[in-house]
């Protein structure tokens, strides 16, 4: 492959990822006072999404779904990216590891 194809296929390829990941719909969750705000996501089905989980709190928070089979520590003043899906209709519950009683919330599928 000459230099110029081999641009052009980098060129395109990366345009090509750019584009799929410009049609993943993005939701966002905030953690607030060992909450979860707000405490239910409604996503579509059959659909790979981005949560982008946002902690306002100054302590960390782990963001657990058994269901959803994700784990992830959220630094306190800090956000993370969770993708999740395609999934079936039903609800995913999810809560946080380290306040378990207060951060509690679901995704709802549709």
């Amino acid at each position: 492959m000459k230099p110029a194809q081999r641009w052009a296929c980098a060129v395109l390829c990366s345009f090509a990822v750019g584009m799929a990941q410009a049609r993943t719909p993005v939701f966002e969750l905030e953690i607030r006072d060992h909450l979860f705000i707000p405490e239910e996501i409604v996503i579509p089905a059959n659909t790979k999404v981005k949560l982008v989980v946002i902690n306002h709190d100054v302590t960390p928070e782990e963001f657990e779904s058994y269901e959803l089979n994700r784990e992830k520590v959220i630094l306190g003043g800090s956000k993370a990216n969770i993708f999740i899906g395609p999934l079936a209709p039903g609800v995913y519950p999810f809560f946080g590891e380290f306040n378990p009683r207060t951060a509690q919330g679901r995704v709802v599928v549709e």
